[in-house]
């Protein structure tokens, strides 16, 4: 049996019962350990909550309230499952699944330990096999990554769908259109990191991110080389993708019940539980690998192995930015769903793309397939490059911008209304074109 794929061990082509037992192993142990992170990031994010609003979060259950969690878990299981009279049985026990697999699917290809310093590459040896700490390394583990991101809305639509009732139709639909929404820039924001890397395997992305860069001691992180805007974009549409605050209009209670599973009840619904904070986890965990190198990063002294240190720095740079979706949770209100649509398709998608292009032409003036000064230096090229791509986005902006007020004056003008009615609600009664109250 031949295999193409990125493991050390599966390199010699062919596949034997210790290979079947080391892919699975390892499958288990991502599995438990996912578990576990997840089950630790719901108390994480009830205490720094609770910090942030000035209470004290769980505090009852285990030693600083860290067993609330399973409480919670416990409690949920022996609930009475409730299906609704008109819901499609069969998709409606389906969906929770379709938005659990997809999460730990992902987590699979995330490279969460490894010597990446002088010429290693993150393998170590286990039952006298090299392998990679990560189930697999796929040589298309990033286009694996957007499949099951886009996946993933399956289960939130059909769950909406197959409940039988209208808030939770709401619910699906949102989401679906939220999804198309920012997957369009979350792609092509992760095609600047692929640009640079050249490569599609995490591995490698984490490997090319290894190292010093500039003066010797600024990282070479994927973050300081796209410069910034890509990461930028990548964090706010993976959020929206995550469907957390403030982008969770999907949930929004004030307005639809409970969102997509407001008919859903005991283990069903603590599944969608556990796969948004599972999503979190794994979404911080590809944020980490793609722009902030992953386990990558310097070790001290010989005492602990290479490879550990390489999950210290990992579970480092995880925690700061599982923080940083906790404290979006509790600082930022939630948009309105004019606001999400105007985000995604006016800001970020243009956005991504212009700097996209413009990383590409830096690519090519330095890999000499661009001469514009007739060998006047590559700097000065350079220089040109960036000063005229940067006058093109500010151009497109402006005029996306003018396109965008004239098409909204243009739809309120149809309704009667002025500009001032809705960016001023004191006079918002007196701006009609008819002189009519506005209610």
């Amino acid at each position: 049996m031949t295999l193409a794929v990125g493991d050390p061990y599966l390199a010699d082509g062919t596949v034997d019962f210790g290979d079947v037992l080391l892919a699975a192993g390892k499958a288990v142990v991502a599995f438990a350990v996912l578990l576990v992170a997840v089950m630790l990031m719901v108390w994480f994010e009830r205490k720094v909550v609770g910090r942030l609003q000035n209470r004290l979060g769980p505090t009852v259950a285990g030693p600083f309230g860290l067993f609330q969690t399973l409480a919670d878990g416990i409690k949920l299981f022996f609930k009475e499952d409730i299906i609704p009279s008109r819901a499609d049985r069969f998709v409606f026990q389906l969906a929770p699944y379709l938005s659990l697999v997809p999460a730990f699917l992902t987590f699979t290809i995330i490279p969460i330990a490894g010597d990446f310093n002088g010429e290693n590459d993150g393998r170590v040896t286990m039952f006298g096999r090299e392998t990679f700490l990560q189930v697999a390394d796929l040589p298309v583990g990033i286009l694996f990554f957007l499949a099951m991101s886009s996946l993933a809305v399956y289960g939130i639509m059909l769950a909406g769908w197959s409940s039988g009732s209208k808030y939770p139709l709401l619910g699906s639909i949102r989401a679906s259109a939220q999804a198309i929404s920012y997957e369009a820039a979350l792609g092509l924001s992760l095609a600047s990191v692929l640009l640079v890397s050249g490569s599609l395997s995490t591995n490698e992305i984490v490997n090319s991110q290894a190292g010093s860069g500039f003066g010797g001691f600024v990282p070479n992180w994927n973050l300081i080389v796209t410069g910034f805007v890509p990461f930028v974009v990548f964090l706010i549409a993976g959020t929206a993708e995550l469907n957390r605050p403030p982008f969770d209009l999907v949930e929004a209670e004030q307005e639809i019940v409970g969102g997509y599973h407001t008919e859903y009840s005991s283990i069903r619904f603590a599944m969608f539980f556990l796969a948004e904070f599972m999503n979190t986890v794994t979404m911080a965990a590809i944020i980490v690998t793609l722009f902030f190198g992953g386990p990558a990063g310097p070790t001290f002294g010989s005492i602990i192995p290479g490879w550990l240190w390489g999950f210290i720095w990992f579970f480092s740079k995880l925690l700061v930015f599982l923080f940083t979706f906790v404290w979006f949770r509790a600082t930022l209100p939630r948009l309105r769903y004019d606001q999400l649509m105007d985000l995604g398709w006016k800001l970020l998608i243009p956005l991504s793309l212009g700097w996209l292009l413009l990383l590409a032409a830096i690519r090519l003036v330095r890999n000499g397939r661009i001469d514009l000064l007739d060998d006047g230096g590559l700097v000065a090229e350079t220089a040109l490059v960036i000063s005229v791509s940067v006058g093109i986005l500010l151009l497109g902006a402006f005029l996306l911008s003018m396109a965008a007020t004239a098409a909204r004056t243009e739809r309120l003008a149809s309704r009667g209304l002025t500009a001032v009615a809705v960016s001023d609600p004191v006079v918002a009664s007196s701006s009609r074109a008819d002189g009519k109250e506005v209610e």
